[in-house]
């Protein structure tokens, strides 16, 4: 069997228009827009739905306000789905329709399994030239001024009942455990090969449900940065990026979300095989990032907010130098 990756997500929302201008900021394309609903597609047609708390069939959610109320996984085929849908029989919530099977996860989030309806897309990264390997030549590598998030790469939840979830996401579902903080969060992937990565659990002390983050994939660390910048120039707001996980290696910029939680440019993480054994972290800032800007880099200056603008000539030019 085997879970390829999300297929789609929904949000629940009162403020559609602001929601709306966000994720078209994000880099998605509207592909239908209702009084009570927005729907949006990333480059491979991963759908992003942002539906308002009046439309009819909306998940209840786990929490109050805008939220992620519901996460579609995507199937590889028809007889593993029916599969799925078969071990799945005893979980809340369940039912199968219209292609696709549905039930409650351990932590109260809506779960879809259907044939994976996503494209697949031809895109090209950045190449690195690194001392050993020296795959750009005659090349410079790319400027984004914008970016254009491939799919929706993974999800952060946190969770109350976070041991009973991974043996949910594990056993029924056939997930990975990739690393983990010890009693604390544990890193999903769908199946053993695959990036590090599609679900991550964190258990708070107080032991909150919510939403943490959705967090798109992008190209490479240019359009990382490129597309925060634009996000800035639109006036949207840094949590904190960009920077560099050192558990996932994902570069990364995440900003606040009006849809709920926030949402994460993540680029270049671990590529995992089922030989990999799982790691033990301590929690701790530089375990979350192995650097980061606080505040985001300013679209317009390019440069971190609060530093002097950029002038034009020479860095190394100083004012009322003369040449000698």
């Amino acid at each position: 069997m085997a879970v390829l990756g999300i297929d789609e997500i929904t949000y629940r929302a009162e403020d559609l228009a602001t929601c709306g201008k966000f994720f078209a900021d994000w880099g998605l394309r509207l592909v239908a827009e209702r009084d009570d609903e927005l729907v949006f597609h990333t480059l491979n047609d991963c759908v992003v739905r942002v539906a308002h708390p009046s439309r009819a069939g909306v998940p209840a959610g786990i929490e109050d306000g805008p939220t992620l109320v519901e996460v579609v996984w995507g199937v590889d085929s028809e007889a593993n789905l029916a599969t799925y849908a078969e071990g799945l029989r005893d979980a809340p919530g369940y039912s199968v329709a219209d292609g696709r099977v549905r039930c409650i996860d351990p932590n109260g989030i809506a779960l879809g399994l259907q044939v994976s309806r996503k494209r697949a897309v031809e895109v090209e990264g950045a190449e690195f030239n690194t001392w050993n390997r020296r795959p750009r030549v005659n090349r410079s590598a790319p400027i984004y001024e914008r970016a254009v998030p491939i799919e929706v790469g993974h999800v952060v939840f946190f969770a109350a009942h976070r041991e009973k979830a991974v043996r949910f996401y594990t056993e029924k579902l056939g997930f990975a455990l990739s690393d983990q903080y010890p009693g604390r969060g544990s890193f999903l992937r769908c199946a053993p090969h695959g990036g590090h990565h599609d679900l991550f659990l964190l258990q708070l002390p107080s032991g909150k449900n919510g939403l943490n983050h959705v967090a798109f994939t992008v190209r490479d660390i240019h359009e990382v940065i490129g597309g925060g910048m634009a996000m800035d120039r639109c006036g949207w707001r840094t949590q904190l990026g960009p920077g560099r996980h050192p558990v996932s290696s994902a570069y990364f910029w995440y900003f606040e979300n009006p849809a709920g939680g926030l949402v994460e440019y993540y680029a270049d993480e671990d590529e995992l095989t089922g030989e990999w054994v799982p790691r033990d972290f301590e929690p701790g800032p530089t375990v979350f990032a192995e650097w980061a800007v606080e505040g985001g880099i300013d679209g317009f200056s390019r440069r971190p907010h609060g530093a002097d603008a950029p002038r034009s000539g020479f860095l190394t030019d100083r004012s009322g130098e003369t040449d000698r």
